[in-house]
């Protein structure tokens, strides 16, 4: 398998640790495909459409796009490890959509300061997308603390790739900020050694 990537996407590292966790790393190839939605990278816009990482070509099917497919796919294929059943099912896509929500408002933000000419950035735009990491915080730190203490989920991984990017690109804001419970998850998760191996680059 391939799969089209770049070490600085939420996105991307949330395979990436999968791929750690499951020990899947060495069954994929790693291509350079990172872009901007002003210019994105030819040869991704071969393999998804939509011309967004991550990609995974696959030799007996077709080529894979979004992250939490790509995710389900690669867990089916590692024997069901970090989407469990039952109840707690639902958990873990209800907090893997939230991780990815965060990352959605904190790239948004990253795009406006980088792509948008300074004379016509909108701050209010802005504020509305941190407003929503901070929302999602809040709910995380006050709502899922159980679920994110528990057994290993994509749904853990999710959020934890989520924070780590706005601590990348935003890391003048302070989303541990009354999330104490968050904060100190975060901190321990941090240290799996699947995270350790996809901090992306300095920069």
């Amino acid at each position: 398998m391939k799969l089209s990537y770049s070490p600085a996407s939420p996105y991307v590292r949330k395979v990436m640790v999968l791929l750690h966790e499951t020990g899947q790393l060495d069954d994929v190839e790693l291509l350079e495909g990172s872009g901007t939605p002003l210019a994105p990278h030819a040869e991704t816009v071969q393999k998804n459409p939509i011309g967004k990482i991550p990609a995974l070509e696959r030799p007996d099917g077709a080529t894979l796009y979004d992250s939490r497919v790509i995710c389900a796919f690669l867990d089916v294929r590692a024997g069901n490890q970090l989407y469990p059943s039952g109840a707690r099912r639902w958990e873990t896509l209800t907090l893997e959509a939230t991780g990815d929500g965060i990352m959605d408002a904190a790239l948004l933000m990253t795009y406006e300061g980088r792509l948008r000419p300074e004379n016509l950035q909108m701050e209010a735009f802005v504020e509305a997308q941190y407003g929503k990491v901070e929302q999602a915080c809040a709910a995380l730190n006050t709502r899922w603390m159980s679920h994110l203490a528990g057994p290993l989920d994509m749904g853990q991984v999710a959020v934890a790739c989520a924070l780590a990017y706005v601590d990348f690109r935003h890391g003048h804001r302070n989303w541990r900020n009354d999330n104490d419970g968050l904060a100190t998850w975060f901190e321990t998760f941090s240290g799996r050694a699947s995270m350790q191996a996809t901090l992306p680059p300095a920069g």
